[in-house]
């Protein structure tokens, strides 16, 4: 047997909405199946406003500008994520400084946030690993208290929810993404969501090249000029057709995916009863939309065994990030600091293959070989 760690998944009129979308004679960004992203995420998440971008990265980027990030100003950010959570501030000239893991969540440590506070501090990002949320509720008010801005990178937080609330509804602004390894895909993309309305009508110029292009299209203005800096941040509309036909089938999406992460997780209680290996945790505040099912291994050492016995098996599980504060780039220009939890997930989490076309059979194979590995 061979199993990929992801399998892209077309379930819905995908293709068929491409075909209509090339047929409207309008492939360009911001046509119809752009508006109707556009309508599916403020009216089911009460979103004030969003974009689609070409991809998170350029959510993040659109936000850092909106921002109006400088040299010398202060972004924090997890360690544990990504690189664009990072980067797209970076090329702002912003100075990162890294907050560690959790020590049962690979999310940031909301109770280290305010030691990290200095007054060159504008910007809080928070990534919600995996798809469950941030302790929020403190973030937003250590936010309030020094009048910072919070970013939710929710790449992965599709149909999560805090307390209640949609990710990527809480923050001033929010980054999501549709990568082919995402929960609801177009290939590449993204999708920048503003819940402050102050920045409604510049994202609107920066994501057009820096022109008040949208407003000539809307018959607003007679002609359009250049009036702040952007880029080409809007994808085709191509692409959210294809998106279009994906949102369409969230929920059978989600009722697939929950229901492999809730098998993963019966049938390796009993690898937590005996402590050979921890599995996620979803605090009290977050819901769970099965974005990935990952162990936390023992050590490294075991880690790369468990590795190499899946692949023995056909079966290609992955670590994932690195944490940023050790990469060659920021530990070139900056005092290595210490952050333990970031790094004992990068060295012990490991993911397992979890996408909508896993079989029953795929699945029950994957757990008994990592059974038999342990048994051993």
């Amino acid at each position: 047997m061979n199993i990929p760690f992801n399998k892209p998944c077309f379930i819905g009129k995908e293709t068929e909405y491409i075909t209509q979308a090339v047929k409207s004679g309008k492939i360009s960004g911001d046509g119809m199946f752009t508006k109707k992203c556009h309508d599916f995420f403020e009216s089911k998440y009460g979103f004030k406003k969003v974009f689609l971008t070409t991809s998170c990265t350029d959510a993040l980027e659109m936000s850092a500008i909106l921002l109006d990030i400088q040299e010398g100003d202060e972004v924090i950010v997890p360690s544990f994520t990504f690189v664009s959570s990072a980067n797209a501030f970076v090329l702002r000239g912003a100075k990162i400084v890294f907050i560690d893991s959790c020590l049962d969540h690979p999310n940031m440590d909301a109770s280290r946030l305010e030691s990290l506070i200095t007054e060159k501090t504008k910007a809080i990002v928070a990534v919600h690993y995996a798809g469950i949320a941030c302790d929020m509720d403190p973030i937003m008010e250590l936010a309030k208290k020094y009048r910072l801005f919070v970013v939710e990178d929710a790449a992965q937080a599709i149909h999560s929810f805090y307390k209640g609330k949609p990710l990527g509804s809480i923050g001033h602004l929010a980054a999501f993404s549709f990568h082919e390894t995402k929960n609801i895909i177009s290939g590449e993309g993204g999708m920048l969501v503003i819940n402050d309305e102050q920045f409604i009508k510049r994202a609107e110029i920066i994501r057009e090249k820096g022109t008040n292009r949208s407003q000539f299209f809307r018959g607003e203005i007679n002609q359009y000029n250049w009036v702040d800096i952007g880029s080409s941040f809007l994808p085709s509309d191509m692409i959210a057709a294809f998106l279009y036909g994906q949102l369409e089938q969230l929920e059978k999406v989600q009722e697939k995916r929950m229901k492999l992460w809730s098998q993963y997780q019966q049938a390796f209680n009993d690898l937590v009863v005996t402590k050979k290996v921890d599995l996620p945790k979803i605090p009290e505040y977050a819901s769970n939309n099965a974005h990935i099912f990952y162990l936390v291994c023992k050590s490294k050492e075991e880690r790369s065994q468990l590795i190499e016995h899946l692949s023995i098996d056909g079966i290609l599980a992955v670590f994932h990030y690195l944490s940023l504060h050790k990469s060659p780039f920021y530990s070139a220009n900056h005092n290595l600091v210490e952050l333990v939890n970031s790094d004992n997930y990068s060295e012990r989490l490991l993911r397992l293959p979890l996408f909508y076309d896993l079989t029953n059979k795929q699945q029950t194979y994957i757990i008994n070989s990592i059974q038999r590995f342990y048994k051993s």
